[in-house]
């Protein structure tokens, strides 16, 4: 009877619950933030700002610099317009961005805020930039129908997004990676391709747009690798968990007025693939390059599962390589309400 009043007593405690692994590791690496935020970020009153690069509408040339501006725009073809503008309403999306990171487990701005949240607000306050650049050079040009642009943004922050991280930050950290390194691709050949065509402002913007993304992805990288240091398994497992799910754009869930969510985006795509702005061997590039660099091959005191995930990983370059022999890019006759078949309104 005696034994039975115990174990009653004793089931009727709380448990103690074990501290979740992946905060002990983001509360071990949080007194190194402030060091990655010197390293990788640019103090506000030193780096560039969209006026910097735009006519400056106090000066008396400003007028004469709209019309060259727009006069160098008129070479730039349907799909290129597209995909700017795309990667425009992408970069304008920041709310949901910075609102999805302020709830990754470890990252506190509310009781006791710490240095992941002030990275956080720091690294979106840099990110705001490329959007308004971006926005004002479009409003400018004179070739797209900002309100149909201005609508696709509102519909993109609105409807959020899911990208299937959930609150973890490894995952998190993992997408970031990734994708800071695809907007570094995309902006940089949106950039050449402009400068091919004579337009050297909008080729200008697109390379210091491209050299930020580059700056944030080695950050992003730098966190995952710090990681692996204290929870190897953990980390493998949840870079083939993204993996497996795939990495998909921040803007996925773009869309037109009055269209349904993604289709935008799908057709985006087949745009940006068609210029050869982003494509399925640049995705399998980015993930040889993670794995080598995050030494995936390498990691040692691994659990079983995490083996087979390192497998995988190490894998799934050469499956991809395959499929993308097998794609094919479609060409078909869809029409966005941003811009007209000629680039011109």
């Amino acid at each position: 009877m005696e034994k039975q009043q115990e174990q009653m007593k004793s089931q009727g405690q709380p448990r103690k619950v074990e501290k979740n692994i992946r905060l002990e590791v983001m509360e071990a690496i949080e007194p190194k933030v402030a060091g990655y935020m010197e390293d990788f970020l640019i103090p506000i009153e030193d780096i560039w700002q969209p006026t910097d690069l735009l006519p400056d509408s106090q000066s008396e040339g400003f007028l004469d610099a709209v019309e060259e501006l727009r006069g160098n725009s008129a070479e730039l073809g349907y799909d290129f317009w597209v995909t700017l503008v795309a990667d425009t309403i992408t970069e304008e999306a920041l709310p949901t961005y910075e609102s999805w990171l302020m709830d990754v487990e470890g990252i506190s701005q509310q009781d006791t805020p710490n240095s992941w949240s002030r990275w956080v607000r720091a690294w979106t306050a840099e990110e705001n930039r490329h959007g308004d650049v971006l926005n004002k050079f479009l409003y400018l040009s004179g070739r797209v129908n900002m309100r149909e642009v201005e609508i696709s943004t509102q519909h993109l922050i609105s409807d959020g997004f899911d990208i299937g991280t959930d609150r973890d930050p490894y995952k998190n950290f993992v997408y970031t990676t990734f994708q800071e390194l695809a907007t570094n691709i995309s902006h940089k050949r949106v950039g050449q391709m402009a400068s091919k065509k004579g337009n050297t402002l909008l080729g200008k913007m697109c390379k210091i747009i491209a050299g930020d993304e580059m700056r944030h992805h080695l950050a992003y990288r730098e966190f995952v690798k710090v990681i692996s240091e204290h929870d190897p398994s953990g980390m493998v497992l949840a870079f083939a968990d993204m993996m497996k799910k795939k990495i998909v754009m921040p803007a996925h869930f773009l869309r037109e007025s009055g269209g349904s969510i993604g289709k935008a985006f799908e057709n985006f795509s087949n745009c940006a693939q068609r210029l050869g702005v982003y494509t399925a061997q640049d995705y399998i590039e980015i993930l040889k390059k993670l794995n080598a660099y995050w030494a995936i091959d390498n990691l040692r005191a691994l659990s079983d599962e995490a083996e087979r995930a390192r497998d995988y990983l190490m894998k799934l370059p050469a499956r991809l390589e395959r499929i993308s022999e097998r794609m094919a890019i479609p060409t078909d006759d869809y029409r966005f309400a941003w811009v007209t078949p000629n680039g011109r309104l």
